[in-house]
């Protein structure tokens, strides 16, 4: 199983063991494909993003050459040629096929609206207001706070956090 920490620097693990998901540009690549949540990410988007100014003449072959070393890292028992399970192929990109609990962010905001239900007991949304907390392990994609494309969603988690502290304060 893959499991990808955003909430501090990133880190990502494949079967409980820490993995290298490559320098800047390959992590980059990784992130933009975990903030679309699944959705396709345009090659041409991923490329603006990796070279705002002006992206080399080789682009196309250093993303594609990212792609194939994120493919092996995420699924090192996948044998060469074979269909990738998580890092998928679209006509014009990419896209990331992971569980709902394979990213903390997902699964701190899962934990948030599993706590929100208004038929909840307050010491039952406390609790797990307090546990959804308890996994916060920092900045939202912190090593990316400079990318201008990653500030709506480190914004929007912010803004989940700031109002889970203030609603475990109130229930308690």
């Amino acid at each position: 199983m893959v499991t990808v920490k955003v909430l501090g620097s990133l880190r990502v693990e494949v079967d409980g063991r820490p993995v290298d998901a490559g320098g800047r540009l390959a992590r980059m690549v990784l992130v933009q494909l975990l903030l679309a949540r699944g959705a396709v990410v345009p090659t041409e988007r991923i490329i603006e993003r990796l070279w705002p100014t002006r992206a080399p003449s080789s682009a196309h072959a250093s993303l594609h050459a990212y792609i194939a070393r994120l493919r092996r890292v995420l699924e090192p028992e996948r044998a060469p040629r074979t269909p990738a399970r998580l890092l998928l192929s679209a006509p014009y990109g990419y896209a990331l096929a992971l569980e709902a609990d394979a990213v903390d962010a997902w699964v701190f905001e899962g934990r948030l609206l599993a706590c929100s239900a208004p038929e909840l007991p307050a010491p039952v949304a406390a609790e797990g207001l307090a546990e959804a907390l308890a996994s916060w392990g920092g900045q939202p994609y912190a090593e990316f706070s400079d990318e201008p494309w990653t500030a709506g969603e480190r914004a929007r988690l912010d803004e989940l956090h700031r109002a889970a502290r203030e609603r475990l304060a109130a229930a308690r």
